[in-house]
């Protein structure tokens, strides 16, 4: 049976990766605060000597590395604080991996793209526009030169349920079942991702012995305010609370976005049996799994 550690497995994509391959993996989840597994081992990534002892320590066969600041506004405020997690983290991961020969699976973002075209492709070429989506792309070019075998995948707007944290959606639903009025972007646009079928097909990439990069995010090229309306009709919340703004009106951002950072998946759709579904049918699955 192989052997996987996930970093980030109490976040919410990692804590789905290790509830799904457990069942056909040897599975060791890590966790930097908090743990959602009893069998959950404390990692703090940024610590050089820490995670090459614990990787010579479990010689896991893959490396998932979920864990990352994914704040954007904060990565742009903390640089230092956002360098160390996501560069020199995945350095640090990607190093003891190509010396033991593990695979590592690297999570990335859309926000490596400017968004000036949008149903952005695995050959177009990355030009970041903020802090966060340069540390990303920066720890995607460091696992290809410590790494002989690796993934890295990218994806979008990733969202469901965690006890953790609130995500994108989880905030829509929380802030709407509190009756507060919201203000979303309608000029912004990506590809919105259930964290359990991005978690599915991650786990089918290590059935399949996958290499490369690819892109894996919903199948939807959808507005930031579209995606809060069907989130509030899917949950039966108020939709009149949700009031659109345009990007260059929202004073709460401090970070530039990319104005259409969607992706397209047609690599990864010939490769992986997992149907990456739209936004209305991954919503249902999630009220499905309503907590």
């Amino acid at each position: 049976m192989k052997k996987i550690l996930v970093t980030g497995g109490s976040g919410l994509l990692g804590s789905k990766v290790v509830s799904l391959a457990e069942s056909e993996y040897q599975v060791i989840p890590t966790h930097f605060k908090d743990s959602l597994f009893l069998n959950s081992v404390r990692l703090d990534i940024t610590n050089k000597r820490e995670v090459f002892q614990n990787i010579q320590r479990f010689r896991p066969d893959i490396v998932i590395h979920a864990a990352a600041e994914t704040n954007v506004d904060r990565c742009e405020k903390e640089k230092q604080r956002a360098w160390k997690t996501n560069v020199e983290g995945t350095s640090n991961l990607a190093e003891i991996c190509g010396r033991i020969n593990a695979k590592m699976i690297y999570v990335s973002t859309d926000y490596v793209f400017d968004g000036e075209k949008g149903l952005y492709a695995e050959e177009d070429k990355p030009n970041p526009v903020n802090y966060y989506g340069l540390t990303k792309l920066k720890g995607e070019e460091l696992l290809a030169k410590c790494c002989e075998d690796y993934i890295i995948v990218r994806t979008s707007v990733l969202y469901g349920w965690n006890p953790r944290k609130l995500n994108f959606a989880t905030w829509i639903i929380d802030s709407l079942r509190q009756n507060l009025k919201i203000q979303v972007v309608d000029d912004h646009f990506n590809s919105p991702t259930l964290a359990d079928n991005l978690a599915q097909a991650l786990v089918e990439t290590l059935e399949k012995g996958l290499s490369g990069l690819f892109h894996m995010a919903g199948s939807e090229r959808i507005s930031r305010y579209d995606f809060s309306v069907k989130v509030a009709e899917t949950f039966d919340l108020d939709t009149s609370l949700i009031k659109p703004i345009k990007m260059n009106e929202l004073k709460a951002w401090i970070a530039k976005r990319p104005r259409d950072s969607s992706l397209n998946m047609e690599k990864a759709e010939k490769v992986v049996k997992t149907k990456f579904w739209n936004v209305q049918k991954n919503l249902n699955i999630m009220k499905i799994k309503q907590k």
